[in-house]
């Protein structure tokens, strides 16, 4: 459980930029230093030492641990102070040591973070990524820009992933993944490079899917990983298959937007 720390305090040590827009209820800590073009809604917690820049737009409830850094310049070298943003949404758990950078011009100039996710200590979200809800990233995880990912994805820590890359919803990366193609919805990988080992069974019951439902999935791996055909064929069986079940659906449409490939 959360500790009890007080809501509507901001600590007389913290440095707030008086342009910056914070809740009446937000609470900051010591040497928290808060930005101008910064937005920051009701309920969220912030704890010492927490840089956030802008412009940045920041949910309801979220808790962001000491030494993350948040909204910084894009790391790319492209970038020439162009007007570009991050936005969280609501109860996200922002851990130590995490960043999190603002979008570039090149791409939509957003990054974005759903609801509900989990950031372990020292992950790091780069520019232009696109995150769901009710991700986990584990400690030390990294993304590089541009890269999105589905609801319930979990990424286990020390994982890498190459700029680009898309994770389809629960999916399951182990530690010290390097992932450099797309990995569709459901499907664990491990490795590096990181290769498929099956669907990640156990997170889906954990979620309430029926036994049906992840047969639906199996055999959707199957058809991509053990028929033999090749990655175009597996593409059109699961295509025909779609209209009939929604989780084949989600493969599909998967693979019709990929544009790296999938890992395989």
């Amino acid at each position: 459980m959360y500790r009890e720390e007080p809501l509507n305090v901001i600590d007389a040590r913290a440095v707030v930029d008086p342009a910056a827009q914070i809740a009446s209820d937000v609470s900051i800590g010591p040497f928290s230093v808060i930005g101008p073009e910064v937005s920051i809604d009701s309920g969220t917690w912030i704890g010492p030492h927490v840089v956030i820049r802008g412009p940045c737009r920041i949910g309801r409830d979220n808790r962001i641990y000491q030494f993350a850094s948040i909204a910084e310049d894009p790391q790319d070298k492209k970038y020439a102070n162009e007007d570009t943003c991050l936005e969280i949404g609501d109860r996200n758990t922002i851990r130590e040591y995490v960043t999190i950078h603002r979008g570039t011009a090149q791409d939509s100039s957003l990054t974005r973070v759903g609801n509900d996710n989990l950031f372990m200590a020292y992950t790091h979200v780069a520019h232009d990524c696109r995150i769901g809800n009710h991700v986990i990233m584990a400690n030390a995880a990294s993304l590089a820009g541009h890269v999105h990912i589905g609801d319930w994805a979990i990424i286990g820590g020390f994982t890498i992933v190459h700029q680009f890359c898309r994770l389809g919803q629960h999916c399951f990366a182990a530690m010290g993944s390097a992932i450099s193609k797309d990995v569709p919805p459901f499907v664990m990988v491990g490795g590096h490079p990181a290769q498929p080992h099956g669907i990640n069974s156990e997170g889906l019951k954990r979620r309430d899917f029926s036994k049906q439902q992840i047969a639906t999935i199996k055999r959707a791996y199957r058809t991509l990983y053990s028929s033999g055909l090749k990655l175009a064929e597996a593409r059109e069986q699961i295509e025909q298959a779609a209209s009939d079940d929604a989780e084949m659906a989600l493969f599909a449409e998967f693979l019709g937007a990929s544009e790296r490939s999938i890992v395989r």
